[in-house]
């Protein structure tokens, strides 16, 4: 008997682009799933407009911004409550291939220990070109860094895998993941917690799994303003922070906080010399 899946997607001022998503996910061929989105106190109608137009689409409405963490914690709360086998926690900026659950959902059967299984994702904006092939934590350099990243996909990354993070972009979480590990953390404002919720599955025995067969496209970084914007950098940097002071060990540091200074003004150069200043 295939599990209950709920697809959860967190909506803050999104309508249109969550409205994409949603039906997106209406060509999906596994069965059974729900949708739920969790509203952070929209006030561009979003709510009342994707239960117009998705009328078999769960809304959960918070009175206050929950931000992602908080969203989807109480997503997962909600889903389990109905008998979720597993969730899917995933951003409102994506358009999902029809198989998308059936490859998850079958990588999780497939390993009993597994916790956390992420698709390949491409770009939106570059549909062969991927944005996520799995992911590198290096606390000796301080940095988290999606596989392949702006690669073209030649199936050079189609080998199912174990990976040091899944990304929240999209995630599927088992049922026995979240009642013994727990849910995100929400003390990140924004970015990183995907990277510790997989941390803390490895460290309690979980697998974290890359699923290629599972695809999906990325508008990446809508709700932050862009790729580049200053309100993405500046959190992405918060959130890198909290991670590695909360677990690097006594000797990353040592190294990492020059390492990721090096790496960091070398990125910077590239863009430079890309102008994208």
């Amino acid at each position: 008997m295939t599990p209950l899946v709920y697809i959860l997607i967190a909506n803050w001022n999104g309508k249109q682009t969550t409205l994409e998503c949603l039906e997106s996910i209406r060509r999906i061929s596994y069965r059974p799933y729900r949708t739920l989105v969790i509203d952070n106190a929209s006030s561009d109608g979003s709510p009342q407009a994707i239960r117009d137009a998705e009328p078999e689409v769960e809304v959960l409405v918070q009175q206050h911004n929950l931000r992602y963490a908080g969203a989807m914690n109480a997503g997962m709360r909600y889903a389990l409550a109905q008998g979720a086998g597993c969730v899917v926690v995933m951003n409102n900026d994506v358009l999902v291939h029809p198989e998308l659950l059936s490859h998850l959902v079958a990588a999780a059967e497939r390993d009993p220990r597994a916790g956390l299984v992420a698709p390949k994702i491409f770009y939106h904006a570059a549909p062969t070109r991927i944005w996520y092939a799995g992911g590198k934590i290096s606390f000796w350099t301080g940095t988290m860094a999606h596989r392949g990243i702006r690669d073209v996909d030649r199936g050079q990354y189609d080998r199912p895998e174990l990976t040091d993070y899944a990304t929240g972009c999209c995630v599927l979480a088992t049922r026995a993941l979240i009642e013994r590990v727990g849910m995100l953390d929400p003390s990140y404002y924004m970015y990183a917690e995907d990277a510790d919720w997989s941390l803390r599955a490895r460290r309690a025995g979980f697998s974290v799994l890359y699923e290629p067969r599972a695809v999906l496209w990325h508008r990446v970084s809508v709700s932050a303003g862009g790729h580049l914007s200053r309100f993405k950098l500046w959190n992405k940097f918060r959130g890198n922070l909290q991670f590695f002071s909360r677990h690097a060990s006594w000797y990353h540091w040592l190294v990492f906080p020059w390492l990721s200074v090096a790496v960091n003004v070398w990125a910077m150069v590239r863009y430079l010399v890309r102008r994208r200043t």
